[in-house]
């Protein structure tokens, strides 16, 4: 089966949450969950499973922005521990919900442009 290659780079396509070979259609039906098929194309996304991949590299992208500015104010300002707790809950919070449909986005269609699929035992 042979899979035409949308006109943009699988990162931008994934980032703006298009479908990965049209490049048109939306990927996302939704906050995070996936549509079916492309409205556009037709393609059927029943492929796309990005697994636990978007959650672990938003995590690692968070913490160590958030641990790293911690600290930062931590030595520069300190201030009370109350205060810590809520700026980097809040930015904790929203930056992981900023980051994880693109993260997403752009592991699906990354999925799509390498061919990636389950492994299969040869016999």
């Amino acid at each position: 089966m042979a899979q035409e290659q949308s006109a943009s780079p699988p990162v931008i396509t994934g980032l703006k949450g298009l479908c990965p070979r049209c490049g048109k259609g939306h990927l996302f039906q939704g906050f995070l969950k996936v549509r079916p098929k492309c409205e556009v194309c037709g393609l059927d996304f029943a492929f796309a499973d990005s697994g636990d991949g978007p959650a672990f590299f938003v995590m690692s992208i968070v913490g160590i922005v958030v641990v790293g500015l911690a600290l930062w104010v931590e030595f520069t300002f300190a201030p009370p521990i109350w205060l810590h707790f809520v700026m980097w809950t809040a930015l904790s919070i929203a930056l992981s919900l900023a980051l994880v449909r693109p993260s997403k986005g752009v592991l699906v269609a990354l999925q799509y442009h390498h061919k990636a699929a389950e492994g299969r035992i040869q016999k």
